[in-house]
């Protein structure tokens, strides 16, 4: 196994519910592909740069975090990951009880932005919202064990994984952003359709760490 990347095992997974959350609607999407409609594909790719710069940090943040606890208290970052498995259920009924948040704009906007000033504020709608620290608190630890020498390096990994993934899903969206903006209007039952891949998806991580034995 390498010392940066899990088991392929694990990482097809990862990368599984990586592409389910990158199609799942919420404020960063309704941003960026916002942003595409009303300003441009230009806008659109500052905005999704911006997603992903707050992405970075919030990597960066928990690796840090979640390794100095591997390092303290092993038996605690498994109890983080039963935690996590439990928030993991959650989001899941919550997708299923209220639908995927997204709220595209009707018509073209007016004016401009600069991009620069469109890139910092996706990267504050992603760091100001506090969804996204627990979510990454809790789901990065499914994906590695406290008992293996190279979890570090392994979570900050998934972290450069999620965002890899999530850019090559999102960028067609921001290049397609009319297109798929009609497509999303045209048939809400889509996003109901997401909304019950993603609840299936993340109750299927949680029931493996919650009735598996730890790795």
């Amino acid at each position: 196994m390498s010392p940066i990347l899990p088991e392929m095992t694990v990482l097809l997974p990862f990368i599984l519910a990586v592409a389910v959350i990158a199609i799942t609607p919420g404020p960063d999407m309704t941003y960026f592909v916002g942003r595409a409609l009303t300003h441009g594909r230009a806008a659109g790719l500052a905005a999704l740069a911006g997603a992903t710069s707050g992405i970075l940090v919030h990597t960066a943040a928990v690796t840090f975090g979640l390794s100095e606890l591997i390092v303290a208290a092993p038996r605690a970052f498994m109890a983080l990951k039963i935690v996590g498995a439990g928030y993991l259920v959650w989001l899941a009924v919550q997708a299923i009880r209220h639908g995927s948040a997204l709220t595209l704009p009707q018509n073209g906007g007016q004016g401009r932005t600069g991009l620069l000033r469109t890139w910092a504020t996706g990267v504050g709608i992603n760091l100001l919202n506090p969804k996204i620290v627990l979510f990454f608190m809790t789901f990065l630890p499914q994906f590695v064990s406290a008992s293996d020498p190279h979890a570090p390096q392994q979570l900050f990994s998934l972290g450069l994984t999620f965002i890899l993934v999530a850019t090559l899903i999102c960028v067609p969206m921001v290049l397609a952003a009319d297109r798929f903006a009609a497509t999303l209007r045209r048939n809400p039952k889509i996003t109901r359709i997401i909304d019950w891949v993603f609840a299936s998806v993340f109750c299927a991580f949680a029931v493996q760490i919650l009735f598996s034995r730890a790795r």
